[in-house]
């Protein structure tokens, strides 16, 4: 099957650290380099809001649609609570003692788990007035994304700037492995099913990671010109971005190139994917949303 999408609304603004669309409404929510997150109705292609957090970038904020919330992480340090209808500030902590690159939202429990310059990696209960719960430490370089395997939510994976990925289990509160391989720092991480990982780096790969064995099955070396930024997941397809302005689409069995994107809007930073197959990218220069 080809790779096609259907383009549908693109937003015009400073850079786009990280996008997130909402699963029941048609809005997309981008955290912008200069402090500032928006939430766009992409059928409509109408600004819904825009709120100002801080005066230096929000690097990641999610919806948390089972509570209406907006969970915002900025370079202060600090993790915001907006409501999603009146965007009122509900809670605000302080999270991490340098910036935070990376925050992800339990799917079951009432988790916001964080990543940060500080090399910690923390998880928060909501349910207990934000609580801190968990902490994992052993990176020993800047933490640049964690995600969930979706098949198994015990389980987190960890990118570091360090050069490796490490593995965790929350429900045990430990580290189960380290991924040794990539010769630059690890920007992002993501998963096939829950038997593969995939990561990609400052050393321009796409590496492929059996989960059970730990070690490294596959690398798409040169898989782009500069620093890879962004990994994301769909159907047959793994979809990457780069700073080098390219959004390429990987088949997931044979690892092949199927096509190569540049939306002429600068280096791609973020990536967004949800179950209804709408895709959102973020960009120096604002983000597109398509449906695939």
């Amino acid at each position: 099957m080809d790779f096609e999408a259907v383009f549908k609304f693109v937003s015009h603004s400073e850079r786009v650290k990280c996008v997130d669309i909402h699963p029941d409404h048609p809005w997309v929510l981008t955290s912008l380099h200069s402090g500032v997150i928006q939430i766009w109705n992409y059928e409509t292609k109408t600004l819904v809001k825009a709120i100002e957090i801080y005066e230096k970038s929000v690097r990641s904020s999610k919806f948390i649609p089972r509570k209406n919330w907006i969970c915002t992480a900025s370079d202060d340090g600090l993790i915001r609570i907006f409501d999603v209808q009146s965007f009122a500030l509900l809670h605000v902590f302080e999270a991490h003692s340098d910036f935070i690159r990376s925050i992800t939202i339990h799917p079951t429990l009432p988790y916001i788990i964080s990543a940060s310059d500080d090399k910690t990696i923390k998880v928060w209960d909501w349910e207990k007035e934000f609580r801190l719960e968990q902490q994992f430490d052993g990176h020993l370089h800047y933490i640049m994304q964690i995600a969930l395997n979706p098949n198994d939510s015990s389980i987190l994976v960890s990118a570091s700037l360090d050069k490796t990925l490490k593995i965790w289990n929350l429900r045990e509160e430990k580290e189960i492995a380290t991924l040794n391989g990539h010769q630059k720092g690890v920007n992002c991480v993501a998963f096939i099913g829950d038997s593969t990982i995939i990561s990609g780096s400052d050393d321009n790969s796409i590496r492929f990671w059996n989960y059970q064995t730990k070690q490294c099955i596959d690398r798409l070396e040169g898989a782009h010109q500069n620093n890879v930024t962004f990994l994301a997941t769909v159907k047959e397809w793994i979809i990457s971005g780069s700073e080098d302005n390219f959004v390429k689409i990987w088949n997931t069995k044979s690892h092949r190139l199927g096509k190569e994107l540049n939306f002429e809007m600068g280096r791609v930073w973020s990536m967004c994917i949800n179950d209804s197959d709408v895709f959102s990218v973020g960009f120096d220069s604002g983000a597109v949303v398509s449906k695939i």
